[in-house]
């Protein structure tokens, strides 16, 4: 069982919901989480079980980054809108780039986040179970 989590901006909300609809089989058997609207709006439409946090200008991306600092997180889609200004962009760069600091798989955009799915489909992410069997112990 991964950890997955879902993030949209507001725009691409409708085309997350529809991801994960198409895809519900798959992920079905995971941990799921997600930012607040987001995540209730996957809700509303499938029969899975998402664990909410804050929206993500509200602080909900860097919960989902204490996980991912955490090397708890296994695999991100976070579809962005890259035509609209963030007010909280700060923390969306922030998350990106613990996730290029932990290895941590993550798609931002609908190509990428079907690629991904595809390959957790296949058990291509077996090796994130290894990471959590060997993870090594924290340096003070």
């Amino acid at each position: 069982m991964l950890k997955i989590a879902f993030i949209a901006h507001d725009r691409k909300k409708e085309e997350m919901v529809n991801f994960v609809i198409a895809y519900e089989h798959v992920f079905v058997p995971h941990q799921l989480y997600s930012t607040g609207t987001t995540g209730t709006r996957i809700m509303e439409q499938t029969k899975l079980n998402i664990h909410r946090f804050r929206s993500g200008p509200l602080g909900g991306d860097q919960q989902i980054g204490a996980l991912v600092a955490d090397n708890e997180m296994d695999l991100i889609v976070f579809l962005r809108d890259p035509l609209m200004a963030q007010p909280h962009e700060p923390d969306i760069i922030a998350l990106l780039r613990l996730c290029d600091v932990q290895g941590i798989p993550v798609a931002t955009n609908i190509a990428t986040a079907e690629l991904l799915v595809k390959a957790l489909e296949r058990g291509d992410f077996a090796w994130r179970e290894l990471v959590h069997k060997y993870k090594p112990e924290e340096t003070q």
